[in-house]
């Protein structure tokens, strides 16, 4: 009956252990005080009916109806209706055995018999329904995966390959401006690439589940910090001030490496989209379940067709830095993923030539 709840399976899951026990409990309570056998047999239908009518809820109420789960819950509805039936007629013709050779608990025992095999069948084509459906998407993410790969892997590699090339044959020919020159675009392309090769072995490694969660102590402004160091550099190059306010020390329970590589995403792609001269402003808000971590900028902002593509990997996002600087959107999904890990939320706030901020939410306690 669990194995195809939706989430929040684990409180569907605590009801009908609940329900069980309970039923079991009175049942037996029943048989201990000496009650008659008409009276434990309508317990027992209760008990059995009560067991089976949320899933059956469930199912009725669940959105995407199609022939398999209606097939499933008539089953469902059927053997409710049959319980409820005898449980009446006992009630009326009261009994002195568990089972009787009457015509109605010939039919009763027929009707289940039916019920359940019909029930069985049923449930292996949900099961197979529901396998297929997830083997697609995985099908889809894996196509959109190889996507990535050649397209945004092979434009930096061919760069690489080219100025390489360029420089190594007429390297005699060039004044040591331009060699310079040269050798500043070849560092940023092999950088792009290195950026690329990371962010794909990180969600390789999600989606293998080779990565495990983690959590433990950390000091959220001390990550942060420890980022806008790792970054200043970039931020150098284009004269971007990187501000971060905090009003206290920060302690929460998470994975320091998944929220250092979504502080390093994040914080990376607001310098790319971010004018020379511009800024960018971090800050955390605790309340009393949540920590929100928002990082903003001045930058030139994300169109809303781009906006509703992030963190998707079905969507194709193409939006280049101020500086020309690539992009494959991959280490948005890495967020997306690494937050949805913590229970957390991530989502952005963004007008065309106005900057974005991007924000995710952290619970204070896991």
């Amino acid at each position: 009956m669990l194995s195809l709840l939706k989430e929040p399976a684990k409180r569907r899951y605590r009801v009908q252990i609940g329900i069980t026990i309970a039923a079991i409990f009175v049942f037996n309570l029943g048989t201990l005080l000496g009650s008659t056998i008409n009276t434990r047999v309508i317990i027992g239908a209760i008990g059995i009916f009560a067991i089976y009518l949320p899933p059956t809820i469930h199912y009725f109420n669940e959105k995407g109806q199609n022939f398999f789960r209606s097939f499933y819950l008539f089953c469902y509805i059927g053997f409710e209706i049959l319980i409820v039936v005898r449980a009446v007629y006992r009630y009326i013709y009261p009994q002195n055995h568990f089972f009787c050779n009457n015509a109605l608990d010939s039919f009763y025992s027929i009707g289940l018999f039916l019920l359940a095999l019909v029930g069985i069948v049923g449930f292996l084509l949900l099961v197979k329904e529901k396998q297929d459906t997830k083997i697609q998407k995985l099908l889809d993410d894996k196509n959109q995966f190889f996507s990535i790969i050649s397209h945004d892997l092979r434009g930096p590699l061919s760069s690489a390959v080219s100025l390489s090339e360029f420089l190594a044959e007429d390297i005699e020919d060039h004044t040591r401006e331009e060699i310079r020159e040269i050798s500043e675009m070849l560092y940023q392309s092999n950088k792009n690439s290195y950026k690329l090769l990371e962010n794909l072995l990180e969600w390789s490694r999600v989606q293998t589940g080779m990565i495990t969660f983690t959590p433990k102590k950390i000091i959220l402004n001390e990550l942060i910090e420890d980022n806008i160091e790792l970054n200043k550099n970039a931020a150098v190059h284009k004269n971007i001030s990187l501000l971060f306010e905090s009003n206290e020390v920060i302690e929460i329970q998470a994975d320091d490496n998944m929220i250092d590589t979504v502080l390093r995403n994040l914080l990376s792609n607001a310098i790319k989209f971010t004018e020379k001269n511009g800024k960018v402003e971090i800050r955390i808000l605790k309340t009393e379940e949540n920590v929100e971590v928002s990082i903003t900028d001045d930058g030139i902002g994300i169109p809303v067709d781009i906006k509703e593509k992030l963190f998707k990997i079905n969507r194709k996002v193409i939006q280049r830095g101020t500086e020309n600087e690539a992009g494959s959107g991959l280490g948005l999904l890495l967020c997306s993923e690494f937050i949805n890990m913590h229970k957390g939320k991530i989502w952005v706030e963004s007008h065309k030539g106005k900057g974005s901020s991007f924000k995710f939410t952290l619970p204070v306690k896991q």
